[in-house]
């Protein structure tokens, strides 16, 4: 990071929207808040409720592309949901498909920061720790950033009683907070050449 302004492109499906959250902030609009950048930065969130891996791999590219600017910093943020344990994907096709993503940016240089799927249903609790836990393993295999919002959350009072304020799937205000907390303090800055904001 240096002279150049921040663009973040943020793929991934309604958590990185913020749907759920009554300041319409989601985590994504809060960790922004906290990233002091000298200008401001341009965090694109490119949103598609209820989408699997399979479908992030298949779009990422093409609607990236067009955000893309040769007169910025350009980032990839890849919020990944909970959708392919409702979907029935293998743990095999979930990680090929986050390794794919990857190996792109990497390829064109367009540094990744990954953040995993939070707690949602009790009943998939197994399941997404487990998914969790390989996603975490694809990005440790390719040094990017892997915040693992699973094993924190799935024990936390504050989650579970926002999770149960509302659907039982979507967070709420803390809920998002609490996302946005553990990317802040899980290499978000050194990840991006600021310094950390203390907080």
């Amino acid at each position: 990071m240096g002279e150049l302004p921040l663009r973040l492109a943020v793929i991934g499906d309604e958590l990185v929207a913020g749907v759920g959250d009554p300041k319409g902030l989601g985590w994504v609009g809060r960790v922004v808040a906290r990233t002091p950048a000298a200008e401001p930065v341009t965090a694109l969130t490119l949103a598609v409720p209820g989408e699997t891996s399979t479908g992030l791999g298949a779009r990422w590219e093409a609607e990236v592309d067009r955000r893309l600017s040769p007169e910025a910093d350009n980032r990839l943020v890849i919020g990944l949901g909970r959708a392919d344990v409702a979907a029935g994907l293998s743990l095999a096709r979930s990680r090929l498909n986050l390794a794919n993503v990857l190996d792109v940016a990497e390829q064109r240089r367009i540094p990744a920061f990954v953040v995993g799927p939070p707690p949602g249903a009790v009943a998939d609790g197994d399941k997404l720790a487990e998914l969790s836990a390989a996603y975490a393993d694809v990005a440790t295999r390719r040094r990017v950033p892997y915040v693992d919002t699973f094993a924190p959350l799935a024990t936390h009072d504050q989650w579970l009683s926002d999770l149960a304020s509302g659907d039982g799937v979507l967070p709420r205000q803390a809920g998002y907070g609490l996302i946005a907390w553990l990317v802040l303090h899980t290499g978000w800055h050194a990840w991006l050449g600021l310094p950390d904001d203390g907080a």
